[in-house]
């Protein structure tokens, strides 16, 4: 019995060991394909929050490999495991608008007039982030605002692929403007919102609800660092912040492509640029180019590259790239002359910086007014760093104030 025991126990302790040895091997090779810019404000809490994402990722692919649970499933438990209590401020519910999980914020003190309301969706690389995630971003929002604000819980890829989070969304914001009234809202103050994937898809949403006639207009479109294309994943902006937290130029391929086909089968030739014939890409030019970002934008060493073609086969899995319900950057003329009054916050150490200054311009050019703010110090994420005790950033909270 004793030496039993004694077996097992060297036999747990060596698995312990392996386990952490694993983690930290993990650990370590990511750090080596990081980077931390010297213009990010308190590098040392940004290394440490990529610390924990990094070794929340890496338990996870753990126990999926020894047949425990999928990697995405784990992570997503742990970035949702948090609850907060009640708000005394707020009202908060959950329902469903067109059998789509929503969770509804309404101040609680009373109001002379009817309020603004704020539709938003969540970031997450439309594989993680949940109504949970960005509960105290939406709590504030409402709190400082006074507004009335619904968080959608969309479906995730990969197991629900495009256009599932972008019908989700549209459906959910349909049904809002349909009941506004029940809620105490405005019909002329309704705005979208979304961070990085959540800015795509309110985006997508905004477009498709120009051109209505039947409900009310949106009033504004806010667009936190989104991710508004996939053609180009060597403009300035990814080649200079390719290795920057919170997200490197290859996840940002990965994510999308999870979204599209519920796989990164071509994430290589999608990295590259082999993944759109070159006359498709000719044709969007005018859109999607490094010309069009400003010159002080491409000093941070950026270089131009060769524009590849592409076969047939790689196309057809990725075509719908050129969708606008996909990549918003690509809608017509004709469509982004529609669109409210927009506000953009971009980061500077941030691959999805140069989509939104690509968007800026489309706008400003079709005769929308636009409110643009760029955090000079900022990451991809900084946003919802702002509630954090002890791991928040000044940045965070600027960018929040403007946004309120």
């Amino acid at each position: 019995m004793a030496v039993a025991l004694t077996v097992l126990v060297l036999f747990l302790a060596g698995f312990v060991a392996g386990f952490i040895l694993l983690v930290m091997g993990a650990i370590n090779f990511d750090f080596s394909n990081s980077e931390i810019p010297p213009g990010v404000n308190q590098p040392a809490k940004l290394r440490i929050i990529h610390i924990i994402l990094i070794s929340t990722a890496v338990v996870g692919k753990i126990l999926e490999n020894i047949g425990i649970c999928t990697q995405v499933s784990f992570v997503r438990y742990m970035q949702g495991r948090k609850t907060l209590g009640v708000d005394p401020k707020l009202f908060i519910k959950d329902l469903c608008f067109e059998e789509v999980p929503v969770r509804i914020y309404q101040p609680k003190a009373p109001s002379a007039s009817q309020r603004r309301g704020v539709m938003f969706f969540h970031g997450g690389g439309w594989v993680f982030g949940s109504i949970e995630t960005h509960e105290k971003l939406c709590r504030s929002i409402a709190r400082e605002s006074d507004s009335v604000v619904v968080s959608v819980g969309y479906r995730l890829a990969p197991e629900h692929k495009y256009p599932a989070a972008y019908e989700d969304c549209l459906n959910a914001t349909q049904h809002f403007l349909q009941h506004l009234e029940h809620y105490g809202v405005d019909a002329a103050r309704v705005t979208v919102c979304g961070d990085s994937a959540g800015g795509n898809l309110a985006a997508a949403v905004s477009q498709t609800l120009a051109g209505r006639s039947d409900l009310p207009k949106l009033r504004a479109q806010i667009l936190l660092y989104p991710g508004l294309q996939a053609l180009d994943f060597n403009l300035p902006s990814y080649q200079q912040n390719r290795g920057v937290p919170l997200l490197f130029r290859e996840r940002a391929a990965f994510y999308v492509l999870q979204y599209l086909n519920g796989n990164a089968t071509n994430l290589e030739e999608v990295l590259e640029g082999s993944h759109i014939p070159i006359d498709i890409k000719l044709k969007y030019q005018k859109w999607v180019s490094p010309d069009n970002i400003p010159a002080k934008f491409k000093l941070r060493g950026y270089k131009p590259r060769v524009l590849l073609d592409c076969t047939t086969e790689v196309f057809e899995k990725v075509k719908r790239f050129c969708e606008p319900n996909l990549c918003p950057l690509l809608a017509e003329d004709s469509v982004v002359q529609q669109l409210p009054e927009s506000f953009i916050l971009t980061c500077e150490y941030d691959v999805l910086r140069d989509d939104g200054l690509l968007y800026k311009k489309r706008l400003e050019d079709n005769g929308v007014r636009v409110t643009w703010y760029h955090l000079e110090d900022g990451f991809h994420g900084i946003i919802n760093s702002f509630h954090s005790d002890w791991l928040s950033f000044p940045s965070g909270k600027r960018g929040l104030d403007n946004i309120i």
